[in-house]
């Protein structure tokens, strides 16, 4: 959910890049994806918040500094001429173009990117949303802890039946995996209510799936620092479905 990302958010929102950051998103999955595309902190939209890239296709964006925002990839769409239709998962609301909240199951690439006095970019993959295809995120160049992050694992291959979405095109297909706030929305699963502090929300079984096959992953709100990284003055490569092993 869009206000479950609360640590992330706690922590990038302190930190500050002062030159333009270039992503390169990158299509290796076997069929079109539809990367989708909010800024969080900006007017300024990148790729006009959503291109078509076919396999193999990639495009680059070039976000200024101090922005931040989210990307994903939107899997199963069908667009009309007026750019309106639907995705089978990740859609945000009917349109090519997102200026919206995206309906999840979605895994998420998040981004702060510095300005002003710090260099430092702020970056993570997280599955609170849940998750619907592969992905991965490589600094391009930078220095400090410039580390690879993602999610490499197939999660839909071992998603608890309660939790699955089911390809309405394909039969026998799990299209994705929802969140375990997503389908039951109680607050042990959400960290609402008396789970809303660090203290009180705990990992919960179907989060640790989410977790142990994808560890430097963001797996549930108050999910462990260690699914944060920083790297200064580098740009980035977002690729879906990436073979890295």
């Amino acid at each position: 959910m869009a206000g479950a990302h609360i640590l992330f958010f706690v922590f990038i929102t302190s930190c500050i890049a002062v030159t333009a950051t270039v992503f390169v998103l990158e299509n290796s999955c076997p069929y079109t994806v539809w990367p989708g595309i909010l800024s969080g902190n900006s007017t300024t939209t990148l790729g006009d918040g959503g291109v078509p890239l076919t396999p193999g296709a990639s495009v680059q964006l070039t976000a200024p500094p101090g922005w931040s925002g989210r990307f994903w990839a939107r899997t199963g769409c069908s667009f009309d001429p007026s750019s309106r239709g639907s995705c089978v998962t990740g859609d945000c609301g009917g349109i090519l173009n997102c200026n919206r909240g995206r309906f999840p199951p979605a895994i998420l690439a998040e981004f702060t990117v510095g300005s002003g006095n710090s260099d430092t970019d702020i970056y993570g993959v997280s599955l609170v949303d849940g998750y619907n295809v592969k992905m991965g995120i490589e600094p391009l160049g930078g220095t400090g802890d410039c580390h690879y992050a993602g999610c490499l694992a197939d999660v839909n291959e071992i998603c608890p039946g309660d939790l699955r979405i089911m390809d309405p095109n394909v039969d026998g297909v799990v299209a994705a995996c929802m969140s375990a706030c997503a389908a039951f929305d109680l607050p042990e699963f959400c960290c609402t209510g008396a789970h809303a502090t660090l203290q009180t929300c705990d990992p919960s079984r179907y989060s640790m799936v989410f977790k142990n096959a994808c560890p430097s992953a963001y797996s549930y709100a108050y999910g462990d620092a260690t699914s944060i990284f920083t790297c200064s003055r580098s740009n980035y490569l977002i690729t879906f479905c990436p073979t890295r092993s």
